[in-house]
């Protein structure tokens, strides 16, 4: 009986010590697997495949920031799309070391026990497209006129909201089909199309049969953030993400006669994070300032050429701030 219980003894402490492994802190596991881990949904300009097998977007390049944090190279992450419901179980499992989610998909999904919201990397915002030649102006010029969206969408729900609040109607045009929606767009048996205003910015690259050129309406319908997310149990980790994001959007900050900019707008000196000296002045030397970010990704240097609109930092009256020393 005493060999018995020694057994059990010895198998249930080598099992807790695997417990302990595993559960351990994520940026021992980051080192342990030479990669940060990250996640989200896929959206043009933030998350997408190149075709050639490579994520790229603006949730990758802030994926490759941290990577330079605690890895010291760029390169070194693994990004993955949350596809479906099923795709998720990377959210609930804590497959990822960083999840890049709105405040619907936490939700939606009943994740907001699994995570720790984080610093928003952007705002996403639901908009209106029309043809370059209509003389709508704003969303409420297309009063009495037809408005293509998915049926069930935030959009369908935002439309309505606000052609109510306006005290107005609109002709509604519901799709099942995204494609079908865009063909009918682009031969203009609807002459609106709502949309998130990255995927508007992909569908207007694609003119169609009758080689229609479109604009966006800056006005916004809703926005919402996507936020860095980390797991809920390891504060370390989760304060290296946030310092990170942080670093990025405070480093395009000018320098004024009352604080700094580049990576001494917010100096983070945390050996206690494991981050060495520099790392701030190496995340920003690799990736460059948010600004450059989205550049590349969504703005004058992409495809997409969105301004930065909801997304400028808050010195140039955008939403986006994060702390810095006055």
């Amino acid at each position: 009986m005493r060999g018995v219980l020694s057994f059990v003894s010895a198998l249930l402490l080598v099992c807790f010590s695997l417990s302990t492994a595993i559960a351990g802190p994520v940026i021992d596991r980051v080192k342990a697997r030479g990669a940060v881990r990250c996640g989200g949904v896929e959206r043009p300009g933030l998350a997408f495949p190149d075709g050639h097998g490579h994520w790229k977007g603006l949730e990758v390049d802030v994926c490759r920031a941290v990577a330079v944090a605690v890895l010291g190279a760029p390169d070194r992450i693994e990004f993955h799309a949350y596809e479906n419901p099923e795709g998720f179980e990377a959210v609930r499992n804590q497959q990822d070391d960083i999840f890049f989610l709105t405040g619907s998909e936490i939700v939606r999904q009943n994740l907001a026990g699994k995570v720790l919201p984080g610093p928003t990397v952007f705002v996403e915002s639901q908009n209106v497209m029309v043809s370059d030649k209509s003389a709508v102006r704003d969303v409420a010029d297309l009063a009495g006129d037809s408005i293509c969206y998915m049926i069930g969408s935030p959009e369908e729900q935002s439309l309505n909201a606000c052609f109510a609040g306006l005290h107005k109607q609109f002709f509604h045009r519901a799709f099942s089909e995204y494609g079908e929606m865009v063909d009918t767009y682009q031969v203009q048996n609807c002459h609106a199309l709502a949309g998130e205003i990255t995927y508007l910015a992909a569908t207007r690259l694609d003119h169609g049969v009758n080689h229609l050129t479109s604009r966006i309406l800056s006005q916004a319908l809703a926005a919402y953030p996507i936020m860095s997310a980390t797991g809920l149990t390891d504060a370390k980790w989760s304060a290296i993400v946030a310092w990170t994001v942080d670093t990025l959007i405070s480093a395009e900050r000018p320098k004024t006669p009352w604080s700094n900019s580049g990576a001494q707008a917010m100096p983070v000196l945390a050996p206690e994070l494991g981050l060495g000296k520099g790392w701030q002045e190496r995340v920003v030397k690799a990736l460059g300032t948010y600004a450059e970010l989205f550049a590349r990704n969504l703005g004058s240097q992409s495809a997409l050429k969105l301004d930065r609109g909801l997304n400028a930092n808050q010195v140039n009256g955008g939403l986006l701030l994060a702390p810095f020393v006055q």
